[in-house]
């Protein structure tokens, strides 16, 4: 008996030394956030290529981009100032590039019927920032800095 609970208390030992030296079990990794280093003349073409069609060459978005279609879905928007792409931190924008709106949003537990669909097939880990680094280059600088509060803020949440 008594080398029995010997032997549970090492595993207990073990056990606990193994999750404060890798943190806490199923812990979820850190938000993704852009880096140190991107290619804002690469993101501006990337940009062209893959997201103007529907967020416009200037970044103006679709028209009526606030008000639902028919199906539901509401319009692209816009980019620029005049949108709502800053109001957000950079792993939420990334990741809703990445998997697309719906899924994005799925994920933070909202249901919602998006129409950005996801670009991990089109665009590497690598461009996504790019593009989002090019997007953030166009706004002012104020503009820049409440974007950036929400990505620290985000970082600090964990999501």
């Amino acid at each position: 008996m008594m080398r029995f609970l010997f032997g549970s208390g090492a595993i207990a030992i073990v056990f606990g030394a193994v999750v404060f030296l890798f943190g806490t079990l199923g812990a979820e990794a850190a938000p993704p956030k852009q880096p140190d280093t991107v290619d804002i003349a690469a993101g501006e073409l990337l940009y062209s290529e893959n997201c103007a069609a529907c967020h416009g060459g200037n970044l103006e978005g679709q028209t009526d981009w606030q008000r639902a279609g028919e199906d539901g879905v509401l319009p692209a928007p816009p980019h620029d100032e005049t949108g709502h792409t800053w109001h957000h931190g950079d792993a939420l924008l990334f990741t809703y590039t990445r998997i697309g709106g719906k899924a994005a949003l799925a994920a933070n537990g909202m249901e919602f019927n998006s129409g950005m669909p996801g670009f991990s097939e089109v665009l590497s880990d690598e461009e996504i920032w790019d593009v989002l680094a090019y997007i953030k280059s166009t706004w002012s600088e104020r503009i820049q800095e409440v974007q950036g509060v929400r990505t620290q803020s985000e970082q600090l949440r964990g999501k």
